[in-house]
């Protein structure tokens, strides 16, 4: 039977899945590229203008340096991915970096990493869906100052998709992800020939002089002109972000796991690293220009081009170059760039609510964040990251400058920490293994993890100190909070399992002396005379029935009714000068307990159970109080006893329990 909520529940989310069916929700390499690897794809369509713009800052020279930023980004991007092919093969089991860091450098290590993974899987989102309001508003210039609202209704939406279970999730962003690969690689091939050829043009803003900040007016020279350098390889590192989300999903793919999940961050690895390459040098062979105040920095003809000039993207100027401006081509490579931008915010969606499991698994956040929902998903860890990005998109007013400013900070920390995990795994490994071979495969996976720890650790140091007063501080103090919050969660849970643990005198097994049934009654009627048989059946030590006096009159009236019908038990009348219902009873209940501290008490409540969900509001309310309150009093036990009026045997109505009081 459905309730309203319920078949509503079912439109959005589906029909539930049973639990044999988890296996039909695996995601083979097509459907996992896509899913994984959006985010890190995405990064194509801002890291190469970060890079650029801020080059541009030391003038027009600086910028022919971009292709070698982004070789620099490369060679970290693909050392990493390789990495990361030796984490999941040997950590299968989703935990990804913080089950690496956790094993091998201890449980602070773990939660330091799984704080900034989870931040910044937020950021993620947060960033993406922002970045994708911005380019609507480009298309759509009448919705100006609805980015926020249009952010947040993006993150409900990839909730709603992803509460329908991961598979149908990557159904839906395969075909736009592939079409995305497809056209930026064609893009590039197709202005590689170009090149080749001699006839690639010049990008539409080509002809623009820049001016440089102030300091940099001589390039890139000094320690100003190192700094400066290191800040664009730093944001340039974006290309980074989603590398990590592959080796959290490990149990999601198909079997054999770990190795369709190695092939996928291959793949990742190389078609980012082909879109980095190709779009830095085609704009750096177009002479595209790109800054962070087009009014003010670009100069044409001797002037300032103003606020009226609107600068398009890299990949934008690219597309309009090589394929030329309203082509069919051109709009396909912008409609796909803008749809990967929404799309990147799915790769969080996969790896939040995975790694928020094994954390609630391990006691470090809420246990009902590992359970799964209807759809097999991880509910509950999916609307946990939308509800995170709705307020930081709120925040900061879907304001992508000041959100990326946070960005890149904790993927960094969690790649640093877990290629220091993997060479003390293989170092441990060493010392027992004795086969050749596998040892030799060893050495090769530690050597590998070495050169990646090496890297992450520099890179991390350079995001630091180029980014920390632009920003980063916010993400760390997000990591710190996050991580004093999972340290404070986990001591709750072990503080009650020490309360709660059976010790040697087993005293939760001894009998209390005696037996006391208490029964609450407002009135004398049928729910009333069912509790008081219920309570009769069970044959306490004693039984007696209380009534608070809040009307006289109502109370004399069921004091006859009660002498009338001759029930065998004494109704005892609790005075309520103040009207009160609750605290009548908690006084009564508590001399009693003075009086008899080793006897136990049972409350029996009458209570309705409706079939809909407005006569909830028609009924008072006062037995949820009642049970609410008396659950905090040592000693006492709530007996629910319930009667199904009419509306709850309604076949189209599935009962809801409310008050008999």
């Amino acid at each position: 039977m459905l309730t309203f909520f319920n078949a509503l529940k079912r439109v959005l989310v589906g029909r539930p899945y049973g639990n044999e069916q988890l296996a039909h929700t695996l995601l083979p390499k097509r459907i996992a590229l896509p899913v994984y690897a959006s985010d890190a794809l995405s990064s194509a369509a801002y890291a190469p203008d970060e890079i650029l713009l801020t080059l541009a800052l030391a003038g027009v020279t600086a910028v022919t340096l971009s292709p070698w930023v982004g070789l620099a980004v490369i060679i970290v991007l693909l050392t990493v991915v390789a990495s990361y092919r030796q984490n999941v093969h040997a950590y299968p089991s989703g935990g990804g970096d913080y089950e690496i860091a956790s094993t091998n450098l201890g449980k602070p290590a773990g939660l330091t990493v799984a704080s900034a993974l989870l931040v910044d899987y937020v950021l993620t989102v947060a960033v993406s869906m922002s970045s994708a309001s911005h380019y609507l508003i480009t298309a759509v210039p009448a919705l100006n100052g609805l980015q926020a609202p249009i952010a947040a209704v993006g993150v409900a939406g990839l909730v709603l998709v992803n509460l329908r279970g991961v598979r149908e999730a990557g159904a839906v962003f395969a075909v736009p992800t592939y079409v995305f690969m497809a056209s930026v690689l064609g893009m590039c091939a197709i202005g590689a020939f170009q090149a080749a050829t001699g006839s690639l043009g010049q990008a539409p803003s080509s002809g623009f002089d820049l001016v440089p900040e102030s300091g940099l007016d001589s390039g890139l020279v000094g320690l100003a002109g190192a700094f400066l350098l290191l800040r664009a390889f730093s944001s340039g590192a974006a290309a980074l972000t989603g590398v990590e989300a592959i080796s959290n999903g490990v149990p999601t793919f198909r079997k054999p796991k770990s190795t369709n999940a190695a092939s996928t961050l291959l793949l990742l690895g190389g078609i980012s690293a082909a879109m980095l390459a190709g779009i830095l040098a085609l704009a750096n062979a177009t002479n595209v220009r790109v800054v962070q105040d087009p009014a003010t920095q670009l100069i044409y003809d001797g002037s300032p081009v103003g606020s009226e000039y609107v600068q398009h993207p890299v990949i934008s100027q690219l597309a309009e170059t090589i394929f030329g401006d309203g082509s069919l081509a051109f709009y396909i490579v912008i409609a796909a760039t803008g749809l990967i931008l929404v799309f990147a915010s799915n790769t969080a969606f996969n790896g939040f609510p995975v790694l928020a499991s094994i954390l609630a698994k391990d006691g470090f956040l809420p246990r009902q964040m590992r359970t799964r929902g209807d759809r097999l998903a991880f509910s509950n860890g999916i609307v946990a990251l939308g509800l995170g990005a709705l307020v930081l998109i709120l925040l900061f007013d879907a304001d992508v400058t000041r959100l990326i400013q946070l960005y890149i900070v904790g993927v960094f920390v969690s790649f640093t920490a877990s290629q220091l995990g993997m060479i003390r795994h293989w170092t441990a490994r060493l010392r027992t293994e004795r086969s050749r071979d596998a040892r030799r495969g060893m050495k090769r996976s530690r050597i590998i993890n070495a050169v990646g720890f090496g890297m992450t650790a520099l890179v991390l140091v350079i995001v630091l100190v180029t980014k920390f007063t632009h920003g980063a501080w916010i993400a760390l103090l997000a990591m710190g909070l996050l991580y004093l919050l999972m340290f404070l969660i986990r001591s709750h849970y072990d503080s009650v399992a020490r309360e709660l643990a059976v010790d040697d005198d087993v005293q939760g097994l001894a009998l209390p002396s005696r037996v006391n049934a208490v029964i609450l009654v407002s009135k004398v009627h049928k729910p009333a005379l069912r509790a008081l048989a219920y309570a009769r059946a069970s044959r306490p030590s004693s039984l007696n029935a209380i009534i608070v006096d809040i009307d006289p009159e109502d109370t004399k009236r069921v004091m006859e009714q009660w002498d009338r019908m001759q029930i065998p038990v004494p109704l005892t009348v609790l005075s309520s000068p103040y009207r009160e219902t609750v605290s009548p009873v908690l006084t009564y209940l508590r001399e009693a307990r003075r009086n008899s501290p080793r006897e136990l008490f049972v409350v029996y409540i009458p209570e309705y159970v409706v079939g809909r969900w407005w006569e909830q509001l028609v009924h008072n309310q006062t037995a949820l109080r009642m049970k609410a309150r008396l659950h905090f009093e040592p000693g006492i036990m709530v007996a629910s006893v319930p009667w199904q009026l009419a509306s709850s045997r309604d076949r189209n109505a599935t009962p809801t329990p409310g008050s008999g009081l």
